[in-house]
């Protein structure tokens, strides 16, 4: 049986991600872990088969926590991504008028993405954070008073809580991206229309360094679709950069222009190339 790792609790996004994922696999069952490096640790140790972690979301940016562990910590690699809509709800336990809601619970970033909703239709009621948008529902379930939350639907669902409002994020087309992580034996190979993610870095510093990197995939003509930087952790003013490009590096191509780079830099590593996420086609787009 496929056993997918995600942030838990139930209800998250997360774990919108990881039933998306799954999917694809009938017998798959998805396990929820407390924290992102136990979602780590879960597929190296072989309990569960892949995991799902969130990687960069629209309007927050990237999750420094996953791209520091993909950078540091593991050799697990990246064999996929997906996307999932940040869709926020107001839900309670029973169906209320706005004016009846004595306090609110959330996570503090959909307290943010929430704002305008809030300041305009529950301006005076007191605003309480909770860990995980699943937490903020049985926190408010269990609040005594006359509580609402913001949450994702699933959660609702699962909590049989009446929504509310449906999406009251002040920015309605927010996304989030989720990387897939397996062992190296779980490899994807070509698909066509592929993403390879790596990271370097650099020993020494002169000016140029850089670019002379970079020039590698224009020669090759290769589309580097993000990038990013995080400290090495090793020298303050030292950087690691993380590149997303188009293509697999089995192509040709890539392999080319990786093999110098790798010639370029101190550090180099490839966290995977894996089919890129595409956006599910309409009925007239079919």
């Amino acid at each position: 049986m496929k056993t997918i790792a995600y942030l838990g609790p139930p209800g998250t996004f997360s774990e919108e991600a990881a039933l998306s994922y799954a999917s694809g696999s009938p017998d798959a069952r998805c396990m929820p872990f407390t924290s992102i490096p136990a979602v780590v640790t879960a597929i190296e140790t072989r309990v569960a088969t892949a995991g799902v972690l969130p990687i960069e979301n629209m309007l927050e940016g990237s999750v420094t926590s996953t791209l520091d562990l993909l950078i540091h910590e593991t050799g697990l690699h990246i064999v996929g991504e997906t996307v999932i809509p940040i869709r926020q709800y107001l839900a309670a336990r029973t169906d209320l008028a706005l004016e009846q809601i004595e306090v609110i619970y959330a996570h503090t970033q959909s307290l943010g993405q929430c704002r305008r909703f809030l300041e305009r239709c529950l301006p005076s009621v007191p605003q309480i954070a909770s860990l995980s948008n699943s937490a903020a529902l049985a926190d408010a379930f269990a609040d005594g008073r006359v509580a609402a939350a913001i949450t994702t639907h699933r959660a609702a669902q699962l909590r049989e809580a009446a929504i509310l409002a449906q999406d009251i994020a002040d920015n309605r087309w927010n996304v989030t991206r989720f990387v897939v992580l397996a062992p190296e034996d779980q490899d994807m190979p070509p698909t066509g229309d592929d993403k390879t993610s790596f990271c370097f870095g650099f020993r020494a510093d002169h000016a140029g360094l850089l670019v002379n990197v970079l020039e590698e995939l224009a020669h090759e003509k290769i589309n580097m679709t993000k990038m990013e930087s995080r400290p090495s952790k090793e020298v303050l003013g030292q950087y690691i950069f993380l590149v997303d490009i188009e293509g697999h590096q089995s192509e040709p191509h890539i392999a080319r222009a990786l093999e110098r780079i790798v010639a370029k830099t101190g550090m180099f590593k490839v966290f995977g190339s894996y089919p890129r996420w595409r956006e599910p086609k309409t009925q007239e787009e079919r």
